[in-house]
């Protein structure tokens, strides 16, 4: 009879002491185990983590759809991420290419160099599109590629309104210390548009914008600029060209 009362006793307080610790503070005191400021940090870390994530995923596709500009590919969507599962596709937004897929390159590149009609056909899909004038103001410094200058600088007072100049998606809107205020816009037939040291920016990355639409407010900052102007660039195939042939400011 002892002998039983004893072992109920233990079992009794080795129950409570599991309760005590396990559904009170003196939990905390169990080496190894978090105290609230510490778990409230790991969830608030965990966080970031994530918010960090989506940001450089957000990076490889501006930087993955800046280099397929520039080498003359179609821009990819936002949406297409998710749609390209293949391995094909997988290889491209990754940046690594088949062997067969750079021979395919190397005979298009090789076909191109002999085309004398290409250029022509890069104008007329520029000159069938109506653009919308980006700001109203005066052209300060036209488009010159002789002198490094593929770009022009609209004169036009501080806080007036930047416009889309067609319809597309925000690839990129951010600070850099030279350019100031920066959003660039992705357009259909291999267009792309840029505006810079605006004051302010009214839209974001991945934003979808339609010709007319407010995106940003013109201003001077970065350290490249010297009064209140929008630089206004447009490239067409990873080319620049003269804003000032398609568009009356």
């Amino acid at each position: 009879m002892m002998l039983l009362s004893l072992i109920l006793a233990v079992i009794f307080i080795v129950v409570s002491v599991t309760i005590l610790i396990s559904y009170t503070p003196l939990r905390e005191f169990i080496p190894g185990y978090p105290d609230a400021q510490t778990r409230r940090e790991i969830v608030q870390n965990a966080l970031k983590l994530d918010s960090l994530e989506r940001t450089v995923k957000l990076w490889d596709f501006q930087l993955n759809n800046i280099q397929r500009i520039v080498t003359g590919q179609q821009p990819l969507e936002l949406g297409d991420i998710a749609a390209k599962t293949d391995t094909a596709a997988v290889g491209e937004l990754t940046g690594k290419k088949s062997k067969e897929d750079s021979l395919l390159r190397l005979e298009v590149i090789k076909q191109e160099q002999f085309n004398v009609g290409s250029e022509t056909g890069r104008v007329n899909q520029i000159e069938g599109l109506h653009f919308f004038p980006p700001v109203k103001g005066i052209i300060s410094d036209g488009f010159n590629l002789a002198t490094n200058h593929p770009y022009v600088d609209i004169a036009a007072p501080t806080n007036s309104v930047v416009s889309a100049v067609l319809d597309g998606t925000v690839i990129m809107a951010t600070w850099t210390d030279e350019t100031g205020f920066t959003i660039q816009i992705q357009h259909t037939n291999d267009l792309i548009s840029i505006y810079k040291h605006n004051s302010k920016l009214l839209k974001r990355t991945g934003d979808k914008v339609k010709a007319g639409t407010a995106i940003a407010l013109v201003g001077s900052t970065g350290s490249l600029s010297t009064g209140s102007h929008l630089h206004f660039e447009l490239w067409h195939k990873g080319a620049a060209v003269d804003p000032a042939k398609y568009i009356n400011f």
